[in-house]
């Protein structure tokens, strides 16, 4: 094993040791720093884009002390660049970047051994620490999950994710409920029936976009469900304190009518594929511990940091102030220590915490500290395809609450118990049939299509075919190509 091989494994498990220290230890910041500068060294000299990147900048290591001043990359660079700090070869995960609006932009994230061990490990800990707090070791319990599963969406981030998620904290019976007919409306119901009549509580996991279409079908219908005490659920996706016409306060409330889940029972949470660690709103963790109640926010862990920067010269902004979120994050030893994004957010607690606002737009060639109406954020990110997934995963709803029967008072008919047989999955013809019996509507039947098409052939592309991709691209480009190009983000 050479030096630099040696030096990595030595990051690598260190901090895989400050993780499983937990969320509530302390990382002194010099602690924080000195990592900062160690790694920003490894990846100096193993990442070809990142060091053009920083030379680019005239920032080399030894020049900057402080984690603050190691380069910050902006997310887009993972939208047209393989972003590696090692060999690609040897790959074991990739996952699709979000926040291009390009189908030909198909960026992908990737993981070796090692950074795969850092993003499990950081997510479980995050996970167990807000979404199931008052979990001991082993406890698990029956977890619906309106999302893809990793065999439908092997390359989505959200779908691997949720995956840990199932296999760390849920029981057997756990269900992935978005199909390629999307959600799965009958098992759906039928799980939340069970759990009410049982007494045994469920967590849901799901993008918030897909709970809101279901409420709202659910409120058509007059139907709703009693969840037993210690029932959950977990909303993916950042927003700007809107669901279209839904307010965040809203949302509770039909989350309180619908499931009669309470709102410290409410979790959400914020995952950036450019970044190895989500982060959760603390209100069910304060609840479970007895600690008073504040307005949501999300504290960083203490292997991260976050900071909120000024839109016009990228300076750190302080408590409250409004600007871009950049992440430094210990955890992203196989790509680079820190990202900045085109969220708008905010920290609180003297740092410790952030909250997000929105994506930024563009006004008159700079950035705005107001948020972006028309791109709403999603669980499943702003790419197009995503955009395009998420739009028929809705669709999909409406249109199968419409045909659905309550399991509570009808006898299923020939129809739901062939969709229940085991590994039944409702064919395209199928679908578009009932799509033309519940709604004509010719350009969500389009929009599905697109969605369908564009994400199975973004999955079901071999990794070799990444893992060779940087012989097609124009990697040696002159180092200012890496610049975002949206104006008024220089620095």
């Amino acid at each position: 094993m050479s030096q630099r091989e040696a030096t990595r494994r030595r990051l690598t498990d260190e901090v895989l040791a400050i993780i499983e220290a937990g969320v509530d230890a302390i990382l002194p910041d010099v602690v924080f720093n000195r990592f900062s500068l160690e790694l920003f060294a490894v990846q100096y000299e193993t990442n070809k884009i990142f060091r053009e990147f920083c030379d680019a900048k005239g920032v080399k290591p030894g020049d900057v002390g402080r984690w603050q001043d190691i380069p910050m990359v902006y997310n887009d660079v993972f939208k047209t660049h393989l972003v590696a700090s090692f060999p690609l070869e040897q790959s074991v995960m990739a996952c699709l970047t979000g926040g291009t609006t390009s189908l030909t932009q198909r960026g992908r994230i990737f993981r070796d051994e090692d950074g795969q061990k850092l993003v499990f490990g950081a997510n479980k800990m995050m996970t167990g620490s807000y979404l199931f707090p008052d979990f001991e070791e082993q406890h698990r319990c029956r977890i619906l999950i309106l999302a893809p599963s990793p065999h439908l969406a092997p390359s989505m981030g959200m779908a691997i994710g949720m995956e840990q998620t199932r296999r760390h904290f849920g029981t057997d019976d756990s269900l992935f409920l978005l199909g390629k007919s999307g959600i799965d409306i009958t098992n759906l119901l039928k799980a939340l029936r069970q759990s009410e009549a049982s007494g045994v509580p469920v967590a849901l996991i799901g993008a918030t976009a897909a709970y809101v279409y279901f409420f709202q079908s659910c409120r058509r219908k007059n139907m709703t469900f009693h969840l037993p005490p210690g029932s959950r659920i977990c909303d993916g996706g950042g927003y700007r304190g809107r669901f279209g016409v839904v307010t965040r306060n809203d949302y509770y409330s039909m989350v309180k009518e619908i499931l009669d889940i309470p709102e410290t029972h409410c979790v959400n949470v914020l995952g950036e594929a450019e970044t190895a660690t989500n982060l959760f709103d603390d209100q069910l963790r304060r609840t479970i511990k007895g600690q008073s109640l504040r307005t949501r926010t999300r504290p960083v862990p203490p292997w991260s940091r976050v900071l909120a920067m000024n839109i016009d010269d990228l300076t750190p902004l302080p408590d409250g102030e409004v600007g871009l979120l950049a992440h430094w994050d210990l955890a992203n030893i196989p790509t680079v220590l820190s990202v900045i994004t085109d969220n708008l957010g905010y920290t609180t607690a003297g740092g410790t915490a952030c909250e997000m606002v929105g994506r930024a737009k563009i006004e008159n060639g700079k950035v705005s500290p107001l948020p972006d109406e028309d791109r709403p954020l999603g669980a499943m990110g702003d790419s197009a395809i995503f955009r395009m997934l998420e739009t028929y995963t809705n669709f999909s709803i409406d249109l199968k609450m419409r045909l659905a029967k309550d399991p509570k008072n009808e006898v299923p008919g020939i129809r739901e118990e062939i969709d229940a047989r085991p590994g039944s999955v409702a064919s395209c013809p199928q679908v578009v049939d009932e799509i033309l019996m519940g709604q004509a509507d010719e350009e969500a039947a389009r929009l599905r299509d697109a969605a369908l098409d564009t994400f199975r052939d973004q999955s079901d592309r071999p990794l070799d075919w990444y893992k060779t991709a940087e012989k097609r691209q124009q990697l040696d480009d002159h180092p200012a190509g890496l610049k975002s190009e949206k104006p008024g983000r220089e620095g």
